[in-house]
């Protein structure tokens, strides 16, 4: 998995192998995390799987309920929303300060970031490729490279948190996808826009293109029996 080394703490093990279950939909919203069930399933002890669990409470992507128990935090079309509407407002302004800021070596980690995402679209099949865990290393990689200038850490911080909240929709969507996922241009082009400064044109590409993941997961979950997500 990445990030995780042989100098990897076990806590942090536990918690990047759970956050990666509940990021790809392994554990589904809304469902109860048992820790006698966890340690059966990852072969942690309950000591750092319990902080596993209160770190991504923290995240917003666990809850926990009134009796101390956690559960997967729900998903919702309003849910969606919110994410959308924070993105919009963080993620187009760090891009606008990035392109601002940005010096050679973060222009070129975009075109790095852009080549490895590419790489791996041309070796998958047409489909749900977001299911796909290295796709959604590189994705969120190429992502956050765009905005890895912006001067603000905490701007930063919350980018990247939004994004990983949004994965869990984007796994939605793909899951429930009745017609294949064509490749597109969208991320060349946002690299290209960025790359050569034109803040105005890549400003609106990001926007369309986060737009775009919600009009996507809107669409499953019209497809979903009603009371069910």
């Amino acid at each position: 998995m990445q990030g995780i080394t042989p100098n990897t703490t076990v806590s942090e093990q536990a918690f990047q192998v759970l956050r990666q279950d509940v990021l790809s939909g392994r554990h589904a919203p809304e469902t109860k995390l048992k820790l006698d069930t966890l340690q059966s399933l990852y072969g942690y002890s309950s000591s750092p799987l319990r902080e596993a669990l209160n770190r991504l409470v923290q995240e917003g992507l666990v809850k926990a309920d009134e009796r101390r128990g956690f559960r997967v935090a729900a998903i919702s079309p309003d849910d969606l929303a919110d994410i959308t509407k924070m993105r919009l407002l963080l993620d187009v302004t760090a891009l606008r300060e990035s392109i601002q800021h940005g010096d050679d070596a973060w222009e070129a980690n975009i075109v790095a970031s852009f080549h490895r995402l590419e790489k791996i679209e041309s070796r998958l099949p047409l489909g749900p490729v977001v299911l796909d865990a290295e796709w959604s290393q590189r994705h969120r990689d190429f992502h956050m490279s765009l905005i890895a200038a912006c001067p603000s850490e905490r701007q930063l911080s919350w980018s990247i948190s939004l994004f990983d909240q949004a994965e869990r929709y984007r796994h939605f969507a793909a899951r429930n996808r009745t017609v294949l996922k064509k490749k597109d241009a969208e991320h060349r082009a946002l690299m290209k826009a960025v790359v050569r400064r034109d803040a105005a044109t890549a400003s609106q590409m990001l926007s369309e293109h986060i737009a775009g993941t919600q009009t996507n997961v809107l669409a499953a979950f019209a497809l979903m029996p009603k009371n069910r997500t």
